[in-house]
C-alpha cells in the first residue's frame, strides 16, 4: 500500500517536472495559452460576481421569500396595463377581509428627497413613509433602538450614514429633527445601511405613514378615495399562506369598492413576490415578460463562450504542435507507457497552465474591479473569505483545465509509435479541420458580440438624438421641500431674474423629465363610451412654457393677462389626436365635472422614456402646487457665476437649507443609464473576446510560420515577392473569418431584432453595420497574423533552408 502511494507521488512529481519543462521550453506558446486562459477566467469571474449580485438582490432580508408588493392590473381602451401604484385605503381593506393570510401589511409613499435639519443645519436625504410594521418586515439590523421605532406618529428612524452625517459621533437617539422645515420628529432608531443590491438601498430614513397622512390632510378628504392611485402597498405573507391562492383571493378587492363607471377599468389586485422585483419587472398586457433576467441570461452565455474561446486557443495550439511532440509520444510508448499514462501527463500540463492562469486571473480581477463596478453600477468584491467562492473557483479551474486539455490529450496519446519513430507520421489535411472549426467558432462568437454591442450603441444614439420638443440647454431644476421655499417663490424668482443669474423661472408639480401625476377624470365632446380618459396631468405656473421653450403648434401659451386662464388647458399633440380634435383650440374638457377650455396645443415633449411613445398630456395652471422649480440660466453669464448667485439668493430665502440642483440635461441623460451600462459591459466583454481570439490566431500564425519556413524559403529563391508570400500565408485565416461572418450575421440579426422589439421608438439594423463589422473583424485578423507572415516572408532563405 505504501509502495503504491509512493509510486503515485513519484508519477505526479515526474508529470509536474515534465510539464514545467515543456512550459519553459515553449515560452511563446505557454505565454499565449496562459494569457488566453487567464483572460477567459477573469471575464468568467467578473461575470460570475455580477450574476451573484443580481441573483441575490434583496436576499439580505430574512423574510425575502415571504415579502410581496401588492400591485394591480387595469384595462384602458382594451389594453391591460400593470402598475405598482394603488389607492391609499387598499392596505386597510385587505387587512380587514383577508388578514389571516398576511403576517404584516404596510402602506407606503414613494421614495423622495426631503430636508432633515438639526440646529438650523439641513441636509437633503431620500426617505419614505411606512406603517410601523415595515422595519420588522425588512428585518432591519438595528444599531440603536428597536424595529418598533415608527409607532409614534412623530418619530423617525435614520440609517447609520445619515445619523453620522447629522450628528457625527454624538448619540442621535431622542434628538429632535425638523422634517422639511415644518414638522418636528424624534429619532427613535438607527439601522445599518442596507446593502447596495437591495431594493431599498437608498432609504436614508423611514418615517411613519400616519405622519404622511397628517401632513397631507387632503388625502383623508378625498371625495372618491378609491380612484386615485398614488401609494404603494407591501406585505409579508403568513407562514402557511400560498402566494398564488392569496393573490387569487384578493383579486377583486378594489373592484368591489370603485364606482360603477370606474369598474369598466376592471382593476385586478395581485401579489408580486420580492424574488421577482428586480429581475422580472416588465409587463405587457398583464403578463410578466421578464426584465433584467434577460441580461442575466445574456451575460451567463457570454461568460461561458469567452471561457470556451480561451479553451479553444489551448486546444488549437496544443494540437497544432502535435508533430513537434510526436517523437516524445512515440518514445514513451516504445518504452512501455500506456495511453492512460500519456493522457494523465498531458492533462497535468493543462492543469498546470489552468492553475497559473487562475492566479493571474485573480490578480486581473482584483485590479479591474473598481473600473468594472463603475461600469456596471455595482459594489462587488472578491469574497476571499468565502469557502464557497474557493470551491467554485477551483471547480472552474479544474473544469477549464480538463476541457482545454482533453482533446489535445486524447489526440496526442493516439499516435502510433511505429509510424512516429519511422518518421512516416503526418497529421494530414484532415488533422487541421478541428483546429479550423474552432477558429471559426471563436470568430463567430466574437462577431456576434461586436454586432450586438454596435446595435445597442446605435439604439442609444438613436434615442438620444430624438427631438424632445423643448430646449434642455441651460435648464436647472430643484425640488421645493419646505413651506418657506414655497412661500418665498415669487420674491425669490424676481430677485433671481433681477440679478441676471437666470432668464426665467417656473414651478410645476413634475420635473420636466418625469410624469409624476396621472388623472383619468377627463371627459370631452365626442368621447366614445368605454374610452379611458387617462392622461398625464401636469400643473404649471404661467411662464412654464417660456422657461423651457416648448413649441406651440396651435393657439397660445398661458398668460397672466388672461384671468380666464385659471380655467384653461394646454394639451400635447398626442392628447389632441386621442380626443379626436382636428382644431383643439376652443374645445371644452371637463376635469372631474368642471369645464376647462383648451387654449393651445404643444408639440409632444419627451418627458418619460425616450424609447417609448409620448404619453397624452394635459397642462393646467396651478400656482399652489409647485413641487419643483425649473430655471433657465442666463447665457450671458458663465454657468459657475449664475449658479453661485442662485445659491446665494436661495439661501437668503431658505436659510440653513442645502441648494440641491440638477441640470435637466443630466436628468434626461439618466434615462439612458441602463442601456449605456449594458453597452459598456458588452463592449468590455466583446473586446476581451476579440483579444482572446487574436491570441489564438497569433499563436496559430506563429506555428504555421515555423512549419512553412522552408516552403517560404524555396518560394523566395524561385522569385516570390513578400506581398505574394504574405497573401499565401494569410489566405487560410481570411477564409475562416469570412465563414465565421456568414454564420454570425443571421444569428446576431435575429437576436438583436428581437431585442429591439422591447422599444417602441427603435432604430434599424442597417447592412453597413453588418458589413462594417465584417471589415473590422477581418482587419483585426489580418493585423494579428500579418506580423508572423511578413516576418517569415522577410527571413533570409539561406537561413531558412539550412539543414537542421
Amino acid at each position: 500500500m505504501l509502495l503504491c502511494r509512493q509510486n503515485i507521488k513519484d508519477m505526479l512529481r515526474s508529470h509536474t517536472k515534465i510539464a514545467w519543462r515543456n512550459l519553459r521550453k515553449n515560452k511563446t506558446f505557454s505565454l499565449i495559452n496562459i494569457a488566453g486562459l487567464s483572460l477567459g477566467m477573469a471575464v468568467t469571474m467578473l461575470i460570475g460576481l455580477w450574476l451573484q449580485d443580481e441573483l441575490t438582490f434583496s436576499k439580505n432580508h430574512d423574510n425575502y421569500d415571504r415579502l410581496v408588493a401588492v400591485m394591480q392590473h387595469q384595462t384602458f381602451n382594451g389594453v391591460k396595463g400593470t402598475q405598482s401604484a394603488v389607492p391609499y385605503l387598499l392596505g386597510d381593506e385587505i387587512r380587514d377581509k383577508y388578514g389571516s393570510d398576511f403576517k404584516y401589511i404596510s402602506m407606503a409613499a414613494w421614495p423622495s428627497p426631503h430636508i432633515l435639519s438639526h440646529n438650523n443645519n439641513g441636509i437633503s436625504q431620500v426617505g419614505n413613509f411606512f406603517e410601523p410594521v415595515f422595519p420588522e418586515m425588512l428585518s432591519l439590523k438595528m444599531l440603536k433602538g428597536t424595529r418598533n421605532g415608527l409607532k409614534d406618529p412623530h418619530s423617525i428612524m435614520l440609517s447609520a450614514s445619515t445619523a453620522k452625517a447629522m450628528f457625527g459621533d454624538a448619540d442621535p437617539m431622542d434628538q429632535l429633527i425638523k422634517l422639511d422645515e415644518s414638522t418636528d420628529v424624534k429619532v427613535t432608531g438607527v439601522y445599518e445601511d442596507l446593502p447596495y443590491n437591495s431594493s431599498f438601498r437608498n432609504l436614508a430614513f423611514m418615517a411613519p405613514w400616519e405622519l404622511k397622512l397628517n401632513i397631507e390632510s387632503w388625502v383623508r378628504e378625498l371625495d372618491n378615495p378609491w380612484r386615485p392611485n398614488f401609494t404603494q402597498c407591501f406585505a409579508q405573507l403568513a407562514d402557511h399562506a400560498d402566494l398564488e391562492k392569496v393573490s387569487a383571493k384578493i383579486k377583486d378587492v378594489k373592484l368591489h369598492k370603485v364606482r360603477p363607471d370606474e369598474a369598466a377599468y376592471k382593476p385586478e389586485i395581485f401579489l408580486h413576490p420580492m424574488s421577482k422585483w428586480h429581475l422580472y419587472s416588465d409587463w405587457a398586457e398583464g403578463i410578466n415578460i421578464g426584465g433584467r433576467i434577460q441580461f442575466v441570461w445574456l451575460f451567463s452565455i457570454i461568460g461561458g463562450f469567452v471561457l470556451l474561446l480561451a479553451c479553444i486557443n489551448f486546444m488549437n495550439l496544443s494540437t497544432a504542435r502535435s508533430e513537434k511532440r510526436a517523437k516524445e509520444v512515440g518514445i514513451r510508448k516504445a518504452v512501455g507507457s500506456i495511453r492512460q499514462q500519456l493522457i494523465v501527463q498531458f492533462l497535468s500540463e493543462s492543469m498546470m497552465v489552468a492553475g497559473i492562469a487562475f492566479i493571474a486571473a485573480l490578480v486581473m480581477v482584483q485590479f479591474s474591479l473598481p473600473l468594472f463596478n463603475d461600469i456596471a453600477d455595482k459594489k462587488v468584491s472578491i469574497p476571499f473569505t468565502s469557502p464557497m467562492f474557493w470551491l467554485i473557483a477551483l471547480g472552474i479551474t479544474l473544469v477549464t483545465g480538463l476541457l482545454a486539455g482533453s482533446y489535445p490529450a486524447l489526440y496526442l496519446s493516439s499516435f502510433e509509435p511505429v509510424k512516429v519513430l519511422k518518421g512516416t507520421f503526418r497529421g494530414g489535411r484532415l488533422a487541421s479541420i478541428p483546429r479550423k472549426t474552432m477558429v471559426v467558432i471563436q470568430f463567430t462568437v466574437s462577431v456576434i458580440l461586436i454586432i450586438g454591442t454596435l446595435v445597442v450603441i446605435k439604439q442609444i444614439h438613436y434615442a438620444q438624438s430624438r427631438p424632445t420638443a423643448y430646449n434642455r440647454e441651460g435648464l436647472v431644476s430643484f425640488a421645493i421641500n419646505t413651506p418657506t421655499a414655497a412661500a418665498n417663490y415669487d420674491p425669490m424668482r424676481q430677485e433671481l431674474i433681477s440679478s441676471g443669474a437666470i432668464v426665467d423661472m417656473a414651478g410645476s408639480n413634475s420635473l420636466t423629465t418625469e410624469v409624476m401625476a396621472v388623472n383619468n377624470g377627463y371627459t370631452w365632446r365626442g368621447m366614445l363610451p368605454g374610452t379611458n380618459g387617462n392622461f398625464a396631468a401636469i400643473t404649471v405656473t404661467d411662464n412654464y412654457g417660456k422657461t423651457i421653450d416648448w413649441q406651440i403648434v396651435e393657439g397660445r401659451d398661458f398668460s397672466k393677462e388672461f384671468a380666464s386662464d385659471s380655467s384653461a388647458l394646454i394639451v400635447n399633440e398626442t392628447a389632441a389626436k386621442f380626443m379626436g380634435f382636428k382644431n383643439a383650440v376652443g374645445e371644452i374638457i371637463k376635469v372631474d365635472g368642471q369645464p376647462y377650455t383648451v387654449i393651445g396645443v404643444v408639440k409632444d415633449m419627451v418627458m418619460e422614456s425616450p424609447y417609448q411613445n409620448v404619453f397624452r398630456t394635459i397642462f393646467g395652471l396651478n400656482y399652489n402646487q409647485k413641487n419643483f422649480i425649473t430655471a433657465r440660466l442666463n447665457p450671458a453669464k458663465t454657468t459657475q457665476e449664475s449658479l453661485a448667485e442662485m445659491e446665494t439668493i436661495f439661501k437668503k430665502y431658505n436659510p440653513g437649507m442645502p441648494f440641491n440642483y440638477r441640470f435637466v440635461d443630466n436628468n434626461y441623460a439618466d434615462k439612458f443609464d441602463a442601456e449605456k451600462r449594458i453597452a459598456r459591459l458588452s463592449s468590455f466583454f466583446a473586446i476581451l473576446a476579440i483579444i482572446i481570439s487574436c491570441l489564438g490566431l497569433f499563436g496559430m500564425a506563429t506555428f504555421m510560420a515555423e512549419q512553412r519556413i522552408k516552403e517560404v524559403g524555396v518560394r523566395k529563391v524561385l522569385g516570390a515577392s513578400v506581398l505574394h508570400l504574405w497573401g499565401l500565408m494569410t489566405k487560410d485565416f481570411v477564409q475562416l473569418v469570412l465563414i465565421a461572418f456568414v454564420l454570425a450575421v443571421p444569428v446576431a440579426y435575429y437576436f438583436m431584432s428581437k431585442w429591439l422589439l422591447h422599444y417602441e421608438y427603435r432604430t434599424d439594423i442597417p447592412w453597413w453595420l453588418l458589413a462594417g463589422t465584417c471589415g473590422v473583424a477581418l482587419m483585426i485578423a489580418l493585423l494579428t497574423v500579418s506580423y508572423q507572415s511578413i516576418k517569415a516572408a522577410l527571413t533570409n532563405p539561406v537561413k531558412s533552408l539550412k539543414s537542421e
